[in-house]
């Protein structure tokens, strides 16, 4: 305060800013008004600049504090992306893409869109594999996939071709189907197309013979029109040597040809149809055609005296054996009784066996040959 009856009268708020003025009548007092407002104008630009730095330096602060709670920055990510399309080269919507990275978190799946396009962002640097796959399609794998941070991949020949379908029939195997077919192709059988050869398999793999088909191929044998001319001539051949012993001219010729064609017949009967049914076995001659000479003479030797059985296996011609001796004895009750006996049977039973394994030469190395047959 200023003393004297011209003291300016002051006061300092807690401030520090003049907050008023009391004039007294004192000489220059409108220039110490000019003067007083001066000063306070400077103090009020120097106090607003200290609050303006004050703000600058809250506002950095802060900056900073939220800077530090956020953390370190993230690492950079990479995009595995790409179409897939067909074997024509149209895109594929509804694809499943399945993504295999580095760890169980880097495993994702997702299906391509409308366009065929999949995207997998966000992805760490590392290792990846990428599998894609659609119905009815075979599955589409990629190599392995190297992915640095910040790369955007690209895969292309994400292409999925057609799966191809395997389709699988079951038939069942019905053994005597198989065979009346075999047997229907081997009366087909026939040297220089007229003589029959119904009793051979060409087959290398022949189902076997039902009993039915059995008698039915002993009949059919017996009564084809050649096989009664060829009993017929037969007779006549019989009838010139006078064997058996009938007499001469058409009754005698009558006698021989109901015996050769007895004889046929039973010998047909009994050795290819009654005896393999009763002993499951096979009467008819298995065609060999491969092998060496020797094999297959041997093979066509034994045929009277070793037959295949309905299981397939070799066993005793029980049945070629038994028809021959059965006929040979079933001649003693039409034969003369000077063609009779023991001896006479086995005779004939020799003759018969010696003409099955003559002509089974003849059918491996010749008959084959000129026997015409369906295929």
């Amino acid at each position: 305060m200023l003393a004297g009856s011209g003291c300016l009268a002051t006061g300092k708020g807690q401030s520090g800013s003049y907050h008023s003025l009391t004039f007294r009548n004192l000489p220059g007092a409108r220039n110490r008004t000019v003067e007083y407002l001066s000063h306070f104008a400077l103090e009020f630009a120097i106090l607003r600049n200290q609050a303006f730095c004050l703000l600058i330096l809250s506002l950095t602060f802060g900056s900073c504090l939220s800077a530090q709670e956020a953390g370190p920055l993230r690492p950079a990510t990479g995009h595995i992306t790409g179409t897939v399309t067909d074997g024509n080269g149209d895109t594929l919507s509804g694809a499943t893409v399945m993504l295999t990275g580095p760890g169980a978190e880097d495993s994702r799946k997702l299906q391509s869109n409308d366009n065929g396009f999949f995207d997998f962002e966000q992805l760490a640097p590392g290792t990846y594999h990428v599998t894609v796959g659609a119905p009815d399609f075979t599955e589409w794998n990629s190599p392995e996939l190297s992915l640095a941070a910040s790369q955007y991949m690209i895969l292309t020949e994400c292409t999925l071709r057609v799966a191809s379908v395997a389709t699988t029939v079951n038939v069942a195997y019905r053994a005597e189907e198989i065979a009346t077919e075999q047997v229907e192709i081997a009366e087909t059988q026939r040297v220089l197309g007229i003589i029959p050869n119904f009793y051979v398999v060409y087959d290398p793999n022949p189902a076997p013979l039902t009993a039915k088909l059995k008698y039915h191929l002993a009949l059919k044998t017996s009564t084809d029109a050649f096989t009664v001319l060829g009993v017929a001539a037969f007779a006549a051949i019989n009838q010139a040597g006078d064997t058996p012993n009938y007499p001469q001219g058409w009754a005698g010729y009558g006698e021989r040809f109901g015996a050769a064609a007895a004889d046929g017949v039973s010998d047909i009967m009994i050795g290819g149809a009654i005896l393999p049914s009763l002993l499951h076995q096979d009467p008819r001659y298995f065609y060999q055609g491969t092998g060496s000479t020797k094999s297959r003479v041997f093979h066509a030797i034994s045929s009277p005296f070793l037959c295949h059985g309905d299981n397939g296996r070799l066993q005793p011609n029980y049945s070629s054996i038994g028809g021959d001796l059965g006929s040979s004895a079933l001649s003693n009750l039409y034969y003369p009784a000077s063609d009779r006996g023991t001896g006479l049977v086995f005779q004939n039973f020799a003759i018969t066996t010696g003409e099955r394994m003559l002509s089974s030469l003849v059918q491996e190395f010749v008959l084959s040959k000129l026997t015409h047959r369906r295929q």
